[in-house]
């Protein structure tokens, strides 16, 4: 016998009965984000590799090692994306959308990366973010902060603790990491392995370590924030007084780096004790050098996205009471010509009773079978029209979850009696 071909490690399937949770999530976070103007831009699962090369930066973890990259027949190397702003930048240029032009926007989709899988991490995920280019003031990033907040509420998620931190402008960081490097060459020898990889590479990144050995090595490293100009500072500031001007509690954490190269100034993340390492359920920050350095005119860019599975699994402790897609009714049809007038009578009761949701049954049988299917679709009740219920132009309708005598109606007036049922 052969094998069971099953899923790759690291992507799931969504099973029917998962189905509701992460329709509550999505149509909670599509209203937000409609109510603050931003709107839905969907971009390919596949780019050119060099997009997120040149973007997210060569030598960082992600391209290094997670992308799943390849070459297709012309010989083009291609990436399934492992993130979402590149390809928004990407279509904004392409499409001439950043030209003199604010834009609020906001994506859904799958990302790929190639990762040890684990409580709230898979090697493909679900993302939903927002961007908005064209803005320079902190007002944007303070509004960025505020959406997440608002979704949170929408969702019922409490105990989510906001950290901000600001990386200032890349001349800043150049001057802060010539600054880190001395500081962590000094003491190579406390540094962990993937340390040793990132000092030359990426040195912001260790600051960054989940190693705990390494924490107190890099709490004595120099702070980014004595390396910054005043412009940097009072963005900052403002930053920090506009969250406080709107109640919004926060930490600054000044080891707070992000893994993605573009990022500038402002950077913040929503974090959780209940995922285990997988803490960080929504993150971003400014990156106002991506669009020139893909190739646009210069434009300022704020956004963040959020980790799906990750808050599917908070959902999932709270034990959200959610209405399932439950039939309304189950259509049974006995006899030949009952089957073939069945079918088309059931698309003439979806087409005139607005939010039916009517099964049909298919496949024959007796009456007695396709009633024990109707009993098990979940339906309300079943609609049961055989020869001579046809013959009478009448349809029985037996309640399937409600102790009451069976019914029957006119076919002409079946649409008007199931409009007042559901």
């Amino acid at each position: 016998m052969a094998k069971n071909i099953q899923a790759i490690r690291g992507m799931h399937d969504i099973l029917p009965d998962k189905s509701p949770l992460w329709h509550f999530l999505e149509q909670q976070t599509r209203s937000v984000l409609d109510s603050y103007g931003y709107r839905e831009l969907r971009t390919p699962v596949v780019e050119m590799t060099e997009l997120f090369k040149r973007s997210i930066g060569e030598v960082t973890d992600i391209v290094e090692k997670e992308m799943y990259t390849f070459e297709d027949r012309n010989g083009d190397s291609l990436t399934l994306r492992p993130e979402c702003t590149a390809s928004c930048v990407r279509a904004g240029i392409e499409s001439g959308l950043f030209h003199n032009q604010v834009q609020r926007l906001w994506y859904y989709g799958p990302m790929f990366r190639h990762e040890r899988p684990q409580k709230g991490r898979y090697r493909q995920f679900y993302q939903i973010g927002a961007e908005a280019y064209g803005l320079t003031g902190p007002d944007i990033d303070i509004e960025m902060i505020l959406l997440t907040r608002r979704i949170w509420e929408c969702l019922g998620l409490e105990g989510l603790e906001l950290q901000i931190n600001t990386l200032g402008t890349s001349a800043e960081r150049a001057v802060y990491r010539e600054q880190l490097v001395a500081y962590l060459s000094e003491r190579r020898g406390q540094l962990d392995e993937d340390s040793l990889r990132r000092l030359d590479s990426n040195p912001l990144r260790i600051l960054d370590s989940k190693n705990p050995d390494m924490q107190e090595l890099t709490a004595g490293a120099p702070s980014l924030m004595d390396y910054l100009g005043e412009e940097s500072k009072e963005h900052f500031r403002s930053l920090c007084a506009g969250l406080e001007a709107a109640g919004v509690p926060y930490v600054v954490n000044t080891r707070l780096v992000r893994g993605l190269d573009y990022y500038a100034r402002t950077v913040f993340e929503w974090v959780t004790d209940r995922l285990g390492a997988q803490g960080t359920v929504c993150a971003g920050g400014r990156y106002d050098g991506l669009v020139e350095q893909l190739g646009g005119r210069a434009t300022p860019a704020v956004g963040f996205a959020m980790g799906v599975e990750r808050l599917i699994v908070l959902l999932e402790e709270r034990e959200i009471p959610l209405e399932l897609q439950t039939l309304d009714a189950y259509l049974v049809l006995v006899g030949d010509t009952p089957q073939r007038q069945g079918m088309l009578l059931a698309d003439r009761l979806r087409r005139e009773v607005p939010g039916l949701r009517l099964m049909t049954h298919c496949g024959g049988g007796s009456f007695k079978s396709q009633f024990k299917k109707a009993d098990r679709s979940g339906a309300r009740f079943a609609l049961v029209l055989g020869e001579d219920e046809l013959a009478q132009g009448i349809i029985g309708v037996k309640y399937l979850r409600e102790e009451r005598e069976q019914e029957q109606v006119a076919l002409d007036d079946l649409a008007g009696y199931l409009r007042e049922k559901i």
